[in-house]
């Protein structure tokens, strides 16, 4: 299984950190890096990313990680990073075969979310999201998070920033089949602006968008100066293990 990492974004809100948001350091590693050992952790055996803006400067310090984390990390450059972020799914997705797991490259989480989510995928499932049930909690910002509601079977009804009715936060983690591109191909010809929310509701409209309930598990959206500040004090604490060498039976696990 592959990973599809999206880190293409200008991430301006956390520019006094760092000009390159993947490239911003949490406890001396650059988030793209802890991106690629979360997903080697959690048994995938490649890495695409897709970088946009500053693209080489990210872009050069792949091979790097490469190495140390022991899978390979291909880019995919998005040439218009301006666009919704539906399109940087797509064209991680166009060089990937079957099911993978993508994340946001400012996204950190507990090992058990990952592994949670490659377990719990199904087939018959378009997409499978990881969902925080505690929209309060002090690591939510709400003026930045994505809102999910559920049935009661945890299919998801509807999907986004500013939806009237939610139970759930979206953790920016998915194990997605290629339903989700061509759901975000869709979405696009049908008039919408191509964000990766508009391919979720498209299968959620067809009862393939699936939810993983996360529990008490711990994750962050490293989004802004606060956000970091939060991530450097708590990562450790949360993923002791994360500048271990990833084992190589984790990384062929997938």
């Amino acid at each position: 299984m592959d990973a599809l990492i999206i880190a293409a974004g200008m991430g301006s809100r956390l520019r006094a950190v760092s000009e390159s948001k993947p490239l911003a350091p949490v406890l001396g590693l650059p988030l793209i890096e802890i991106s690629v050992r979360q997903a080697a952790r959690a048994g995938a055996r490649r890495a695409v990313v897709v970088t946009g803006y500053r693209a080489q400067a990210i872009e050069l310090a792949l091979p790097a990680i490469a190495r140390r984390v022991g899978i390979p990390v291909v880019p995919q450059r998005i040439e218009n990073w301006l666009l919704p972020n539906g399109y940087s799914v797509v064209a991680g997705a166009s060089v990937i075969e079957g099911d993978y797991l993508l994340l946001m490259a400012d996204h950190i989480f507990s090992d058990s979310i990952l592994r949670g989510l490659v377990a719990q995928g199904a087939p018959e499932n378009g997409v499978t999201l990881a969902t925080d049930r505690r929209t309060n909690g002090p690591l939510i910002d709400p003026e930045d998070a994505t809102w999910v509601d559920l049935d009661d079977k945890g299919l998801i009804r509807t999907i986004g920033k500013d939806i009237a009715s939610f139970c759930a936060v979206d953790c920016g983690a998915f194990l997605a089949t290629p339903a989700l591109s061509a759901a975000i191909i869709g979405a696009i010809a049908d008039g919408r602006p191509g964000s990766l929310s508009d391919g979720m509701q498209r299968l959620a409209d067809q009862g393939r968008a699936a939810s993983m309930d996360i529990g008490n598990s711990w994750w962050i959206d490293v989004d802004d100066p606060r956000a970091h500040a939060l991530a450097q004090a708590e990562v450790a604490m949360h993923l002791p293990h994360l500048l271990d060498p990833v084992p190589s039976e984790e990384r062929l696990a997938g």
